[in-house]
C-alpha cells in the first residue's frame, strides 16, 4: 500500500498535472494522436492498481471494428486500454462522476443513456463516425458487470451501429470482434470465487466500496484475450453475429478461468 500511495504522489500526480491541459488541447484541435495520453495514463494506472495484464491474441487492424467484451470490473478499461488504442462506449451517468467523468471525455468515451431509447439512435451515429474512421470502438456488450465467471446475454442495440457505419458512413469491410477479460490469479495463485467478489463490480457493491477493495488488494493477473473477428455484411443478421460474439466470448472466459489453452484467435 505504501508503494501505491508513493506512486500515486510522485508518478500519477504529475502526469495527471501536464497531461490533463495538454489532452483537453489535443481534443478540442481535434488531432490524430488523441489517443497516446489516454494510453499512457491506463498503463501508469494499471502498475497503480497492481494489475499485471497478458494479451492473446491480437486487434483487427486495417478495417472498422466494433469490439464486444465481457464486463467485470471498472478496471477491465483501464486493462484494455493499456493494450490497445480505442473509444469507450459507456453508460451515460459515467459523464458527471467526479473525475472519472473528466479522464473519460478526454478519451473520447462514447455515452449512452439506458433510460431513453431515442438516445440510442445519437448512440448509433456516433459510433458509426468513429467506425468509419477505422477507430476501434469497444462496447461491454452484457450492459452490467458482472462476477466474472459467466458471461450474459449479449445486446444487439448498439451492435446495428456497425450495419450503419456501413450506410450511413461509408464505411467497408466491418468486423465484429470478440474480446475476452479475465482476472485468472491474485498474488500469483487461482482467484477463487469469493476472491473474485473483491474484483468484480456487482450490484450489492457501491463504487466506493468496489475501489476501496481494489485498492487494498493484492496484485491481480488479468488476461485480454481478443477472438477471431467476425465479418459483418450489410445484409446479416445483428442478432445471429451478435449471439455468435457472445458464444467466443463464453468459450475464451471458461478456458481462462480453468487454466487451459485458449482456442484458436487467429
Amino acid at each position: 500500500m505504501i508503494f501505491r500511495i508513493l506512486f500515486f504522489i510522485f508518478i500519477i500526480v504529475p502526469f495527471l498535472i501536464v497531461s490533463i491541459p495538454l489532452q483537453m488541447l489535443i481534443v478540442a484541435l481535434r488531432l490524430p494522436f488523441w489517443h497516446m495520453l489516454p494510453r499512457a495514463f491506463h498503463n501508469l494506472a494499471c502498475v497503480f492498481l497492481g494489475l499485471r495484464v497478458t494479451v492473446v491474441g491480437r486487434p483487427a487492424a486495417g478495417r472498422p471494428t466494433l469490439l464486444v467484451s465481457n464486463h467485470i470490473s471498472w478496471t477491465d478499461i483501464v486493462a484494455i486500454g493499456s493494450v490497445i488504442d480505442l473509444t469507450f462506449v459507456a453508460k451515460s451517468e459515467i459523464r458527471d462522476w467526479f473525475f472519472i467523468g473528466l479522464v473519460a471525455n478526454l478519451g473520447r468515451t462514447i455515452y449512452v443513456d439506458r433510460a431513453r431509447r431515442a438516445d440510442a439512435h445519437r448512440t448509433s451515429r456516433e459510433m458509426s463516425a468513429r467506425l468509419a474512421d477505422n477507430r476501434p470502438v469497444l462496447l461491454f456488450a452484457e450492459g452490467q458487470s458482472d462476477i466474472g465467471t459467466h458471461v450474459l446475454p449479449f445486446r444487439t442495440a448498439l451492435v446495428g451501429a456497425a450495419q450503419h457505419a456501413m450506410t450511413e458512413a461509408g464505411a467497408k469491410d466491418v468486423a465484429i470482434q470478440p474480446v475476452t477479460i479475465a482476472y485468472t490469479h491474485l498474488q500469483g495463485l487461482p482467484v477463487s470465487r469469493t476472491e473474485r467478489s473483491l474484483i468484480a463490480w456487482i450490484r450489492s457493491k457501491s463504487a466506493a466500496q468496489n475501489i476501496r477493495e481494489i485498492l487494498t488488494g493484492n496484485p491481480k493477473d488479468v488476461t485480454v484475450a481478443f477472438g477471431k473477428p467476425i465479418p459483418l455484411l450489410e445484409g446479416d443478421d445483428r442478432k445471429a453475429v451478435t449471439k455468435a460474439a457472445e458464444n467466443k466470448v463464453r468459450e475464451m472466459l471458461v478456458a481462462l478461468n480453468r487454466g487451459r489453452p485458449l482456442p484458436a484467435t487467429e
